[in-house]
Order: C-alpha cells, then structure tokens, then sequence
C-alpha cells in the first residue's frame, strides 16, 4: 500500500480524572455517535474511542475536521455535558490500510505526529490545533473562537444553543417564556454575532 496523507482527528477529554467515570463515558459515547451519524459523509474513518477519554478518526478534508469540531463543541453545548475537548486535526501520513469501520490499528507519522502534539496540549490552555495549509492564520482564529466558547457560563448553555440553531431573541423568548428585551440582551452580551463571525472567518481561511 503506497503512503498517503489524510485528515486525522483526535481530541481528548481536558480533566477526565476529575469527572464521574460513568456518567463521562456515557455523555463521551453519545456525542462520538451523533458526530459520526450527522457527519457520516465527510467521516472517511468513523470516531473511534480508542481510550476512556479520547477518540481518533479520519475526516475529508480540513473543512470538514473544522466542521466537526465546532459542530461537537455546540452539541455539547446542546446537551450540557460536563466536560470539555481538547482537539488536533493533523494533515499527515497513514502507511496502513483504512479500515472503514473503526480507527484501530493505524500507523503512520501522520498519527505519531497527531498524539504527540495532543499530549504538548495538555501543558497549556488552548483547546484547538489545527495543521493544514494556512494552519497559523486558522489557529489563531480558533483562539478567539475557544475564548467566545468557555466564556459562556453553564446557565446560558440552553440561550446559546438556542441562537446558534437559528432562533432569534423573539423566537427564543417564546421558547423560553422569557421577556424579549432580556433575550435580545442576552444575544449581544454572549458575543452570539462575533462568534458566528469566526466561524465565517474561519471557512474563509481554509477556502482560501
């Protein structure tokens, strides 16, 4: 089989060993399937738990690595799960063959590469890597996205969630029989627009 460069992700549970097993390994499960089932098209090798707490996988191209991530961090957000992910999506190397199923047994620098530079992640506080063509500019981006993302507080999870599935402070106030004005507030204070606006940026940058 001749080597070839493909998308790899993988992402890790930040502070598993502080979290309650049981309930982690379920709620982990659960996002792992939804991703894999909304994003069967752009998931060449399905998300794999290969570990308690981490997952690997092969994705199209970088967009949809991209895709991935920010769609897993907002259903997260959806559900209110108790953890975190920290995540690379590494353009390298995998010199065995795929198996469709399930993402055991690869080898390749592209993977050496991946898991190493998810282990240098755990000395330091970002929460994304990307390493794609135009990887500084996106990596940056995705610093201000990370600082929108974990400054939203756990009791506005259900507001946020609802303006990022496209309802608007009117729509979301009769969701959530709140007054209009607090919601229209609520969306300029959680910074809503100016997230939205990176992940428009973001796509451009990888298009680009």
């Amino acid at each position: 089989m001749t080597a070839k460069k493909r998308f790899i992700l993988m992402a890790d549970v930040v502070g598993s060993h502080e979290k309650d097993g049981q309930e982690l390994m379920a709620d982990f499960q659960v996002l792992v399937s939804y991703t894999n089932k909304i994003y069967s098209e752009s998931i060449e090798l399905p998300l794999t738990i290969t570990l308690g707490d981490e997952f690997q996988g092969i994705v199209s191209s970088a967009l949809a690595g991209i895709d991935i991530i920010l769609a897993m961090e907002e259903y997260i957000l959806e559900e209110e799960f108790d953890f975190k992910l920290r995540y690379v999506l590494y353009e390298g190397v995998i010199e065995t063959e795929i198996n469709p199923d399930q993402a055991h047994e690869m080898l390749g620098s592209g993977l050496t590469n991946a898991r190493k530079r998810l282990n240098e992640m755990k000395k330091d506080t970002g929460r994304f890597y990307i390493s794609t063509k135009s990887s500084t500019a996106i990596n940056k981006m995705m610093k201000v996205t990370q600082h929108f993302i974990d400054s939203w507080h756990p009791k506005d999870r259900s507001t946020v969630s609802g303006f990022l599935q496209g309802h608007d402070y009117k729509a979301l106030a009769k969701i959530q029989q709140k007054d209009e004005s607090t919601l229209w507030r609520r969306r300029k204070s959680l910074a809503i627009e100016e997230y939205l606006l990176c992940k428009d940026l973001i796509h451009h940058l990888v298009n680009g």
